[in-house]
């Protein structure tokens, strides 16, 4: 009797460890399978994504070219077409996933010398317009080209440190204020007064607003009651901020 229910017990046993076998392999399917289903999703609306994408572009050429160009010129319809041309060979490139900066910048010297042949003072008006709808589609490639896996991006992101960054960072420049002390001082050291004078800060005010910049690495004071200046810290601060500007516009 004994063996009995020992037999019965290794196969009670045998037949949990075959289920939780077949349980894993069906989970490992089902993960596949979603997985799969999901590559699938994002590939569609990917391709979604660049056809309205395309068909925007495509527009904004035809509308912009029609309503900026010298009209009437005898040279319009002939310009047009070399436009168009130019600015729809873009198109294919905001469909690639990674352009290189090499290419880019062949498309500018490439409309350097379509510029070099304009005829007329009034032409012009005509590149403006033609650089303006460039400059769109450089920015939309380089926009979607931020979503490109790029683990030396993704691990310097991952690294920040969030509370040191406000602290030392953020926090200091998110005065108005205080931005344009540091700014007032970009290139030359400046006394307590002008700052005040700029600023139309007065006494403690002024003081609270200087000692966080001091208290942060960003001026300094040459001697006790002397001049301020920007360190290194702040003026690299302002360079990252000017170069943060062109996202505004």
């Amino acid at each position: 009797m004994e063996n009995i229910n020992k037999l019965e017990n290794r196969e009670v046993i045998d037949t949990n460890a075959k289920l939780e076998a077949i349980h894993q392999d069906i989970k490992r399917l089902m993960e596949k399978s979603n997985q799969e289903y999901l590559d699938l999703m994002l590939v569609n609306l990917k391709k979604d994504i660049l056809s309205s994408i395309t068909a925007y572009v495509t527009d904004d050429i035809e509308n912009g070219l029609e309503k900026s160009m010298v009209d009437p010129c005898q040279m319009r319809e002939t310009c047009k077409t070399r436009f168009t041309q130019f600015l729809w060979e873009n198109i294919e490139l905001i469909k690639q996933d990674k352009v290189p900066k090499e290419i880019i910048d062949n498309k500018k010297a490439e409309l350097d010398e379509i510029r070099k042949t304009a005829p007329f003072d009034k032409c012009d008006i005509c590149f403006s317009e033609v650089d303006s709808l460039f400059n769109k589609q450089v920015n939309l490639i380089s926009s979607l080209q931020i979503y490109e896996n790029n683990e030396e991006d993704k691990t310097e992101i991952s690294s920040i440190p969030e509370e040191i960054m406000v602290k030392n960072v953020l926090d200091p420049i998110s005065n108005k204020q205080r931005l344009q002390i540091l700014k007032f001082m970009a290139f030359e050291t400046r006394t307590f007064t002008a700052i005040s004078e700029l600023t139309g800060l007065r006494g403690g005010n002024l003081l609270f607003h200087i000692q966080k910049l001091l208290e942060n690495g960003l001026i300094l004071q040459r001697h006790e009651r002397g001049d301020y200046m920007i360190t290194e810290k702040g003026y690299n601060l302002l360079i990252m901020l000017s170069n943060f500007k062109k996202y505004l516009e």
